[in-house]
């Protein structure tokens, strides 16, 4: 089985923690784009999608998958997104996509957070895949020097800009022992936006193709 076998396999399984009515929160990425293909056939039962970006808005208007205002529909039952690594307690490294700030703010908004994977995203220790920061671009060097001072190697993403309006710096080098201590840290980092661990708020659960963890 291909990873995007698993892709399309955890995507539709997905569609099992849609409710009738509802309005669901939409992640970004190219597992995601498999769960919005798979939604569109049920678009008639659902009321709409808050998006987490512009990619994944498109994608849903295509569909023909009403797009909502976060401000204007209150808390979501349902937020399926992706991850570019998952560890045993279900926190994970997200931002590949550079959309990590209106993912975290649609998880934080959502009760349930289902995450889609493919098998290649599981570890045992998150950090061999950069850790994603979403930064004000004039705090681009401090934020740098400070996180050097950690341990990490920040490398800027040149020529990625945020649906936000900022900047990407990407972190090497990291073995995350305590993810919630760390986001943490590097969230009080002056400039810094967001940062792409999601341990605090981790996924309630996780598809791996046809698998639950």
């Amino acid at each position: 089985m291909t990873r995007n076998d698993e892709k399309r396999q955890a995507a539709e399984a997905a569609l099992a923690y849609v409710d009738d009515d509802s309005i669901v929160g939409v992640g970004t990425g190219s597992t995601v784009a498999y769960f919005i293909e798979a939604l569109a056939g049920m678009r008639r039962r659902i009321r709409g999608a808050v998006s987490s970006s512009e990619q994944s808005t498109q994608l849903l208007k295509k569909h023909g998958i009403e797009v909502m205002d976060l401000n204007a529909v209150g808390p979501l039952e349902l937020y399926v997104d992706g991850a570019d690594e998952c560890d045993p307690h279900k926190r994970l490294i997200k931002g590949g996509g550079a959309a990590l700030t209106r993912e975290k703010i649609v998880a934080a908004a959502s009760r349930r957070f289902v995450c889609i994977i493919d098998a290649s995203k599981q570890v045992d220790l998150l950090g061999s895949f950069p850790l994603p920061i979403e930064v004000i671009p004039m705090a681009r060097s401090h934020v740098g020097r400070q996180i050097s001072k950690l341990g990490g190697h920040p490398v800027w993403r040149d020529g990625t800009v945020t649906d936000n309006g900022n900047w990407i710096i990407d972190v090497h080098g990291l073995r995350i022992i305590d993810p919630p201590a760390l986001e943490t840290e590097l969230n009080q980092i002056a400039g810094v936006v967001t940062v792409g661990l999601f341990a605090h708020r981790k996924a309630d659960v996780v598809l791996v193709g046809n698998r639950t963890l």
